[in-house]
């Protein structure tokens, strides 16, 4: 018995001895999983992924289905216009990536003031997204 309790003893002790993790590795691993929290987050707080209708600065209505697979199509009347890729940043920050050749990504600041989304395109024209779904 006494063996056993002694045996008992030395594996609590070697079970106790061996170093715990560093604290500056877990909080380096939860600042990393923040930023990716944060990313595809809309304007409007919600996901970015869904369909929207975007109405441009010069009136043009385009529905814009931005899919979780960071994939979007944009249609017009019904007719597909435009394809490409998508990045949400941050929350006032969409990028994109159209499918055409050599297309370069493009960003768009976004904010909802007064209830009013809006999204300004590197050219400074201004369009109004409205969520329609997602």
């Amino acid at each position: 018995m006494k063996k056993l309790l002694a045996f008992a003893a030395l594996a609590a002790l070697s079970a106790c001895s061996k170093p715990a993790p560093a604290p500056e590795a877990e909080a380096t691993t939860a600042a990393e999983a923040t930023p990716a929290a944060a990313q595809n987050i809309a304007a409007d707080g919600k996901s970015s992924v869904g369909m929207f209708k975007v109405t441009t600065h010069d009136g043009k209505t385009v529905m814009e289905d931005v899919k979780a697979d960071g994939t979007y199509v944009d249609t017009v009347d019904g007719k597909v216009v435009e394809t490409g890729r998508w990045n949400q940043k941050s929350p006032s920050q969409y990028c994109y990536t159209s499918d055409e050749k050599d297309a370069v990504e493009k960003c768009g600041e976004e904010k909802v003031e007064n209830g009013v989304w809006t999204s300004k395109n590197p050219k400074g024209e201004v369009a109004t997204v409205v969520r329609i779904e997602g």
